[in-house]
């Protein structure tokens, strides 16, 4: 029987990331997809948050990813620490068995377990739905990617402790790396 692991991942799984990336993210038209660079660039950064670079390993090898990093929410009152989640890829002899809804999911919890309120993804709305994101315009929230409507969603994760705050609102300010995707 194979088994799943849901694991953060650990630095001798940087190779592996960049393949389960790099063959989810193929392209004819570029040697390295930009999501692979995404990634590498993010990693040991500011951003970075161990915990929440997750892998899914199917038999042993590494065949899902899903990324958490930090973003903050800007407005007038505050800055407000937040979370993307992306990329999420899985290696192409893997898919459509639910791994990549593994892996995002095993995301989400560790974030919740670490008290994280707010997650923001750029993404299809149909897939993400299932793990309760909606229009993140309907939240308050703006980027760069506001305008495409629908794609642009978030998510609150449920508080861990009583008397949280309410979700912040304003712009999602994203670190460097972001602006090369």
């Amino acid at each position: 029987m194979t088994t799943l692991r849901l694991r953060p991942e650990e630095p001798a799984d940087t190779g592996a990331v960049r393949r389960v990336l790099a063959a989810a993210f193929a392209r004819p038209d570029v040697a390295v997809p930009p999501e692979v660079r995404l990634v590498d660039e993010l990693r040991g950064g500011d951003a970075w948050i161990p915990e929440l670079a997750m892998v899914a390993e199917y038999g042993g090898e590494v065949v899902s990813y899903a990324l958490l990093t930090r973003v903050v929410v800007s407005s007038a009152e505050a800055s407000v620490p937040a979370l993307v989640l992306g990329p999420v890829a899985v290696a192409p002899h893997r898919q459509r068995i639910g791994l990549g809804a593994s892996v995002v999911q095993a995301a989400l919890d560790a974030a919740t377990e670490l008290g994280e309120r707010l997650v923001v993804v750029l993404g299809d709305p149909a897939y993400y739905r299932r793990f309760g994101f909606t229009r993140a315009d309907q939240l308050g929230l703006t980027s760069p990617w506001s305008g495409l409507g629908e794609p642009w969603q978030a998510l609150v994760l449920p508080p861990t402790v009583s008397g949280e705050q309410p979700a912040p609102r304003g712009e999602v300010v994203f670190p460097p790396p972001w602006s090369k995707v």
